[in-house]
């Protein structure tokens, strides 16, 4: 017998968190009583083993490598919404870094000017309160990777360990740590995995199913099997319980699944009161708006299954039992049994529905089913309503007709929607025949056969030539706009947070002579820009007009969503040149994955180099962490998310169409892949120096690596917000990176940011204009 969801926790994990912490404990007690004096020989006699400078170069490798394996299976796990896997991996992490900095602190308070014992005392010339006598490094690293499951990626695992391991032997090798601490750091790490894992709990498994048979036997009903089905829409778990005399359909709801919730709620944000679901946060409301549902469609006479018992299972967990009625779906259905009969008789059970004011609200073809005994049924009405107006009444009959034009066509499906409403109902019906009023499954549906509600609208409007044209309004705002007011917000309040203490008239004393270098960087990006274009597209382009079209692209980019314009008008200007259009998208996508590709790495080997102190510490730079999260952040939410991977996929779909076989062409001509690269990388390194010589230019001192990974998370940003050429944005981004990542006061980071926004985005515009005008007399765009 199958048993219900819930959350474990091994007794185990808390043995060995408990022995963890007591072996922890008495180790530093018997350290600090028993020995005495500071380290020095032993470390001495370590170093000479091996070149620090090799040491430091092995563990800057591992490190880099482990931070990316291990945003990778964190990416993976959010990708297979294995949410709970992360955050205990996440939480052992915390908690080793955390605690291993306190326990150094009060380690270092207890030994007071006595120094470490020697037992503990690295030879470290930096040492710091997260690295001696215990390496928090290490203790997060180890602690993430025990907690984090990843038994079904045996390589990526032994990568992950092996690059803990070679960081385990610099440290040593180095005499930067003692093996005394050395394996305390790796028992602290293993500890706070075991805490980690039974605080949070291990995968959600199925407990003993004994607590539903007893809830079951409080109705009567002997339960003798219990069989899992799934779940429903709303991610509510679905049971067939067989009884002695009977089969009952058993509906878990659980407090912590809010899947539903979500989706009510967003469809409050987007759509109109009328025509958005209730919104049912707590459990106890979505059981008793479940059970009025179906109370009021008993009570209308429909075909839907009575409720049998509302019971519950302990805090935040409640069955409802239903009888069980056997149905086939509509989309299952051969063919010859979707009879005109079988169509009036659906029309007939959604006006049975419509007369006692209920509403479907989640209508499709999964919803839509045939008893044994022919009568109709829908199911899944859980997001419905009741004392429905006939606002909802006609989504639903706008909902149906979709469903069945899927399923039987549209004429089939208007005639039938035809014959039994009449042509005066079904007209009315004309103006909600819009994608916003439809539920998300026949939404879904319906982006694989476009154009099918069109067809639908012109099949209506045969029948009834005064239906009303004009759709109503059912839509609040679109995502698009809540996008964009959510960035103008938070550009808005961390410009103005950043600019509060800013004295604006530090502007006007730029050096003239970093403000001249910074100059002639931004124009080496518009020569690198083309250097770039050229070394990818397999004709002959000249140098100089391409640079005009590079000025050009500036021009457009004011009026056009950053990155879209320059690409637009690159395609079109290497169709104008005498390539196809099909070899100009390929040749466009190439430069523009390329550039993805050099960018990425650049972004960690920049991060990595910011704030490193090798061979110090042997610790990886918190830049470069934020960086890896942030970026396996966003990767995640694009893997995991349908609307946000559709949206990025159809952006990028027409610029990577062909660009595999442009590859493997350009590997047959080095010379211009060479060039392709070069300029990529060289419109990079301009940008950076720009930026660089622009924070010079106002007396800032950054460091170039510093810099680099502020400008490359800034145009990433830059790209991703709907504004045009990412304005407001970048300059919130850079804004903020100087001040956090470079250490750029913001006095500095403002003017240089105004500087270098000057130069590279409205510089440019004017030369751009004419630009664009002589390409165009010209024909060349």
């Amino acid at each position: 017998m199958e048993g219900i969801r819930g959350t474990a926790r091994r007794p185990l994990d808390l043995m060995l968190a408990l022995g963890g912490v007591v072996l922890l404990a008495l180790t530093l007690v018997l350290i600090s009583v028993v020995a005495g004096g500071a380290a020095g020989d032993e470390a001495e006699e370590l170093r000479a083993l091996l070149p620090p400078r090799l040491l430091a170069l092995g563990a800057g490798i591992a490190n880099l490598a482990v931070i990316v394996l291990v945003c990778s299976v964190g990416v993976e796990r959010l990708f297979n919404r294995e949410f709970r896997q992360v955050a205990r991996a996440l939480l052992a992490a915390v908690l080793g870094y955390g605690l291993a900095g306190g326990i150094n602190t009060l380690t270092g308070v207890l030994a007071g000017s006595d120094g470490l014992p020697a037992l503990l005392a690295g030879g470290g010339l930096q040492q710091g309160p997260f690295t001696e006598p215990l390496h928090g490094y290490l203790a997060a690293a180890i602690g993430y990777t025990r907690a984090m499951r990843i038994a079904h990626l045996p390589r990526v695992r032994a990568a992950i360990w092996v690059g803990i391991s070679i960081t385990c032997a610099s440290v040593l090798l180095s005499g930067f740590t003692t093996a005394l601490a050395l394996i305390l750091t790796i028992l602290l790490g293993w500890t706070c995995a075991s805490v980690a894992r039974y605080a949070i709990g291990l995968a959600p498994p199925r407990p003993d199913s004994a607590r539903l048979v007893r809830e079951l036997r409080r109705f009567g009903l002997d339960a003798l099997t219990i069989t899992p089905e799934g779940s429903d829409p709303e991610g509510n778990e679905r049971f067939a319980v067989d009884t002695t005399d009977r089969r009952l359909d058993v509906l878990l709801l659980r407090a912590d699944v809010t899947t539903g919730v979500w989706k009510r709620l967003s469809s409050r944000l987007l759509l109109r009161d009328s025509a958005a679901p209730p919104v049912l946060f707590s459990l106890q409301r979505r059981v008793e708006h479940i059970a009025l549902l179906d109370y009021a469609a008993a009570a209308a006479g429909a075909a839907t299954p009575r409720l049998k018992a509302i019971g519950e299972l302990g805090p935040g967990t409640a069955v409802l039992v239903r009888d069980h009625r056997r149905s086939e779906r509509l989309a299952d259905l051969p063919d010859e049994r979707v009879t005109d009969g079988l169509l009036a008789e659906i029309w007939a059970e959604l006006r049975r529905l419509h007369r006692h004011r209920i509403a479907h609200r989640n209508i499709g073809e999964h919803s839509i089913g045939v008893r044994m005994d022919g009568r109709v049924v829908f199911t899944g009405m859980s997001s419905g309503s009741v004392a429905a107006g006939a606002f909802a009444a006609s989504l639903d009959v706008a909902a149906l007709l979709a469903a069945l034009a899927l399923r039987v066509g549209v004429d089939r499906a208007v005639g039938s929607a035809h014959r039994a409403l009449g042509t005066e109902d079904l007209a009315a019906t004309l103006p909600y025949l819009q994608t916003a009023g439809l539920p998300r499954a026949l939404r879904q549906r319906l982006r694989g056969h476009a154009g099918i509600l069109g067809e639908i609208r012109a099949e209506i409007t045969r029948i009834a030539p005064d239906a009303p044209a004009a759709p109503v309004k059912l839509e609040r705002m679109r995502p698009r706009t809540i996008v964009s007011v959510a960035v103008a917000t938070v550009v808005g309040v961390v410009l103005v947070s950043q600019l509060a203490d800013v004295d604006l008239t530090t502007i006007r004393d730029a050096d003239l002579g970093w403000a001249g270098a910074a100059l002639l960087m931004s124009l080496l990006c518009m020569v690198a820009a083309a250097l770039a274009l050229m070394g990818f597209v397999p004709i002959r382009l000249p140098l100089w007009r391409t640079v005009l079209v590079q000025f050009a692209a500036s021009f457009i980019r004011i009026a056009a969503p950053a990155g879209l314009g320059s690409l637009a008008l690159n395609t079109r200007y290497v169709t104008k040149a005498g390539a196809s259009t099909a070899l100009a998208v390929s040749a466009v996508g190439v430069s523009q994955l390329v550039g993805l590709l050099v960018h990425v790495p650049l972004l960690l080997l920049c991060a990595y180099l910011t704030g490193t102190a090798y061979p110090a510490d042997f610790s990886p730079s918190s830049t470069l962490i934020v960086v890896a999260g942030l970026l396996s952040v966003v990767v995640a939410a694009v893997l995991a998310l349908p609307r946000l991977r559709r949206a990025v996929v159809s952006r990028v779909r027409p610029y990577l169409h062909g660009v595999l076989p442009r590859l493997l062409d350009l590997l047959q001509h080095p010379r211009k892949l060479a060039t392709g690269i070069g300029g990529t990388i060289l419109l990079t390194a301009g940008f950076v120096l720009c930026l660089h010589f622009s924070v010079l230019a106002f007396g800032g001192d950054a460091s170039i690596a510093a810099v680099a990974v502020v400008f490359l998370a800034g145009n990433a940003i830059g790209s991703a917000a709907p504004s045009p050429g990412g304005l407001g944005a970048v300059e919130a981004a850079l804004l903020g990176g100087l001040t956090t990542v470079a250490g750029v006061p913001g006095g500095i980071a403002l003017p240089a940011v105004l500087l270098f926004r000057l130069l590279t985005f409205w510089l440019p515009v004017l030369p751009g204009w004419a630009a664009f005008h002589h390409l165009q007399r010209k024909r060349a765009i």
